[in-house]
């Protein structure tokens, strides 16, 4: 296939719309189900170099979840604990534990579940059944992947009437090295991003403390790719082996690193006893219990706490979540790490990660004020690595 005619562009009324090589050459795809539109392979084509530079820098199946063409989260496959199984809704899912890559996906899934729903899904292996029966019940647009196993191929074909996006790419395609887009009738032309992110880019640790045991750099690593795909501005905070809190596409990096943490905080919000046994009805499906959770741990808690409401959603009335009571569980916290597609200008954005439990910080460095951000780093004993690299993505 060498170019493939889609319904419309970004919109309906950008017409006519295709994918195509500019040198004539096939496609590095196959469309096995479905039939994926503009913003469809915008999100594909991003979430596949992800994953699969993730599975290159860390050795392990990874998954994303996309969302308008930055991820919701990427995830490395981990084990999950109990709680964070029933946190994402896949305490039910069997032989979970056996399969690296539905873990992946679970994680990825389930850290931003508003912001995932109707998500593409990126897979860096060969899509297996247990990943294939999480997909098939969550609300999502379509997946790529190398490969599909036969029945796991069939259980996707079954979403959507059979009309679920299934993308399957060639693994060892390697696209040109000069890329090209047009805006406004004038071609910009520049050289692909293939900076390499590794260990390495972790050397220069700039902070007092220099402690940066495996799972902290790991954890980096995720960020920074993460970052690398996600429309900048952007942050993104880290830990047990997935992104918990994406910040994309603020003008402003303290606005970032507060729409990022607040993401995190509400991922480990979710982990606490009080969320894990909220009485939710069994009428009330995971779309909805996730808006409930949403609203329960916000300043509008009272929007499904008060009479009249908690009866729609809840067997019983359940306790309130006090923002005291947050703050101090959070509080508790420690062990995230933090990445930055630029350099932190002030210190206040440590001052609100560390709010948030970070203790590792891996940003480019270069700004005016770097004596102050270390400095705020000092005073709350996190280690920050300078990795002098900037990772725009626009």
């Amino acid at each position: 296939m060498k170019e493939f005619e889609l319904k419309y562009g970004c919109n309906p009324n950008q017409k006519p719309s295709k994918i195509f090589m500019n040198d004539g050459a096939e496609l590095p795809i196959e469309i096995l189900s479905g039939r994926p539109g503009y913003i469809n392979f915008l999100d594909a084509f991003n979430s596949w170099q992800l994953v699969k530079e993730l599975k290159a820098a860390l050795d392990m199946p990874a998954a994303t979840s996309f969302k308008h063409v930055s991820p919701t989260s990427a995830a490395v496959g981990t084990p999950m604990s109990a709680e964070l199984k029933k946190a994402c809704f896949v305490d039910d899912i069997e032989g979970l534990d056996e399969s690296p890559l539905a873990t992946a996906y679970a994680r990825a899934r389930g850290t931003d579940r508003m912001s995932s729903f109707g998500d593409w899904i990126a897979l860096s292996d060969v899509c297996d059944v247990t990943t294939a029966k999480l997909i098939k019940r969550e609300v999502s647009d379509g997946v790529i992947a190398p490969g599909y196993e036969p029945e796991a191929l069939e259980i996707l074909k079954s979403k959507r009437n059979g009309n679920y996006n299934i993308v399957k790419i060639d693994p060892e395609f390697v696209p040109a090295e000069q890329e090209t887009k047009m805006v406004f009738g004038i071609t910009f032309e520049q050289g692909r991003n293939n900076f390499k992110i590794d260990e390495e880019l972790l050397a220069d640790i700039v902070t007092e403390n220099k402690e940066m045991p495996d799972e902290a750099k790991r954890d980096l690593i995720i960020a920074l790719i993460t970052l690398k795909y996600t429309q900048s501005n952007s942050v993104c905070f880290a830990k047990d082996g997935q992104a918990i809190g994406v910040g994309a596409g603020q003008q402003s990096r303290i606005h970032c690193t507060r729409l990022a943490g607040n993401k995190a905080d509400i991922w480990h919000l979710r982990q606490h006893e009080k969320v894990l046994n909220l009485p939710f009805l069994d009428s009330v499906g995971r779309p909805d219990r996730d808006n409930a959770i949403d609203v329960y741990l916000s300043e509008d808690a009272e929007d499904v706490l008060g009479d009249g409401n908690w009866q729609k959603l809840f067997s019983e009335k359940p306790v309130e979540f006090t923002r005291a009571e947050q703050r101090e569980y959070l509080a508790t916290l420690s062990g995230v790490a933090l990445g930055s597609d630029a350099f932190f200008p002030f210190g206040d954005n440590i001052e609100r990660a560390a709010r948030s439990g970070v203790t590792y910080v891996a940003q480019p460095g270069g700004s005016i004020r770097d004596d102050n951000v270390i400095e705020a780093c000092n005073n709350h004993n996190m280690v920050m690595a300078f990795t002098k690299m900037r990772l725009f993505h626009h």
